[in-house]
Formats: structure tokens, C-alpha cells, sequence
């Protein structure tokens, strides 16, 4: 089965549609979705909608971006949440200097502190990084020993660069991206890194594949995904769908969740 290892349907622009599209999944072997944390306040509508539907799976985490508003108080929080039986990962969690303005001392902290949630928690990361590869490689190096593994979602960085998060035990987050036509290094990343280190992701509802760049993004486009790293690495689609289930299912233990409270 295909699985979306990162996806945003509590995002508001599922709101017209998203019961028929979720219960739509499963006619198309889209067999299980994480909902990755972006802000605090939709925290709790993760953990809602992943007692509503037995195929998705939920990330507690705030992006890079949201640091601002994280206090320790949320920060606790965040950690009874991890407590919840079908919250796999931490994240989306990291750093983001696309924007001029952005506080990088507050994001720093703030990566640090929800990688020891991860650490404390038992569960492995979910990373974002743009545009703050050095910071990014600094932080991972001191702190993926304490988690048990993780993924540097979306990955936009060069392949030697991935390499080392691969050697350091972390999978790579491949979604619309690779359908892109610049998308050089990440085309070259996929042809290079085992296929035991790909996950597939969609981050919707944003970076739709082509053909449908610019439109709302959805698991159901994930075939073209497929497609592309079948073609970059001369393998059949369904090698694909095999190898990235079972990355899938050993980083995250879907499947092997339940409704139990962890002891944390």
C-alpha cells in the first residue's frame, strides 16, 4: 500500500471536502497518512481527527516559523500529547530562513527543545529545513543520537548532503517536488541514496506534482511521485510502493500503534 508520510488535512483548505476525500483514500491503496503538526493551536485537531480515522496517523510539533508563540507551558503540553496512542513522530519541527525577518535565535532553541520532546518521548522526528543547511546539519549531528531515527522532510538539499543524513541513520522525504523540472539535486538525490532511506510525502495541500503544479495538493497525486523515482531509478512502480511502505512502517510503527496511553 501507499504511504503519505506527510500531509496537512486539517489544514482549512480541506475544509469543503474532507470527509469525501479521506474516506476516498482507500479506493486508490493510499493505506495510511501522518498529519504533521505545524502550528499550536491545530495541535488538537490532529489528535481529533486520528481517533476519527483509523488510516491517519498524527505528528505533534510546531514549524519553525510558529516558534515564536511556543512557551513551556505548550511545550508540556505537547508532551502529554506524545502520550497519545496514535502519534508516531514529532513534527514538523526545524529551521526556515526563507523569510529576511525570521528569528533564527528563537528557532534554533526551539528545534532543540522539540527534538529532546522527541527524545523523551520515544519517537522520531519529522524535519523541516529551508534555506538553513548549515544550521540544520549542526543541530542533526548533536541531537539525532537521542531520538530513534527521523526524516528530513521535503528535502531540497544536495545529494552529498543527504548521504550524511543517511549515514546518520535519517530518511529522506520525497513528494510533488520531484516532478519538477529544476529540480535538479533532488532528481540526483533520489537516483543516489538507497531506496531504503525514501519515504514518500505529499505535504498537502501545497506542491502539487506536475501536472497539477499550483493546485491544491492531495495523496491522490502520489502515483506521479511514484512514477518519477520509478523512473530515475529504473525500477518498477510497485518496487517503489514496496520498499517506501516498509520504510514507512519501520520509522514510524504504523500499524503497531493503539489506543493506549504511553507512559512518558
Amino acid at each position: 500500500m501507499i504511504i503519505d508520510t506527510h500531509v496537512h488535512y486539517d489544514d482549512k483548505a480541506f475544509d469543503d471536502d474532507r470527509e469525501e476525500l479521506l474516506q476516498s483514500l482507500k479506493d486508490h491503496d493510499i493505506g495510511a497518512v501522518i498529519d504533521c503538526g505545524d502550528r499550536y493551536v491545530g495541535l488538537s485537531r490532529i489528535l481529533e481527527m486520528t481517533d476519527m480515522y483509523p488510516f491517519l496517523y498524527g505528528a505533534v510539533g510546531v514549524h519553525p516559523a510558529s516558534t515564536g508563540e511556543l512557551d513551556d507551558n505548550k511545550l508540556s503540553d505537547m508532551k502529554e500529547m506524545c502520550g497519545h496512542g496514535k502519534i508516531v513522530a514529532v513534527g514538523e519541527i526545524g529551521l526556515d530562513y526563507h523569510d529576511a525577518d525570521a528569528d533564527r535565535t528563537v528557532q534554533k532553541e526551539w528545534f532543540v527543545r522539540q527534538f529532546r520532546l522527541a527524545s523523551e518521548s520515544g519517537l522520531p522526528v519529522i524535519i523541516h529545513s529551508r534555506d538553513a543547511a548549515a544550521d540544520t546539519m549542526d543541530i542533526v549531528r548533536k541531537q539525532i543520537g537521542t531520538v530513534p531515527g527521523g526524516v528530513m522532510h521535503c528535502y531540497s538539499y544536495s545529494p552529498d548532503q543527504a548521504e550524511e543524513y543517511v549515514s546518520m541513520g535519517l530518511l529522506i522525504g520525497v513528494g510533488g517536488v520531484v516532478t519538477f523540472k529544476n529540480a535538479r539535486k533532488l532528481k540526483e538525490t533520489v537516483s543516489q541514496i538507497p531506496l531504503s532511506s525514501i519515504l514518500l510525502e505529499t505535504d498537502c495541500p501545497y506542491l502539487a506534482p506536475e501536472p497539477f503544479r499550483g493546485r491544491r495538493n492531495s495523496s491522490l497525486y502520489l502515483p506521479y511521485v511514484i512514477q518519477e523515482i520509478a523512473n530515475l531509478r529504473n525500477i518498477s512502480t510497485d518496487e517503489v510502493i514496496r520498499a517506501t511502505e516498509e520504510n514507512a512502517v519501520r520509522l514510524f510503527h504504523i500499524g503497531h500503534q493503539n489506543k493506549q496511553q504511553r507512559s512518558i
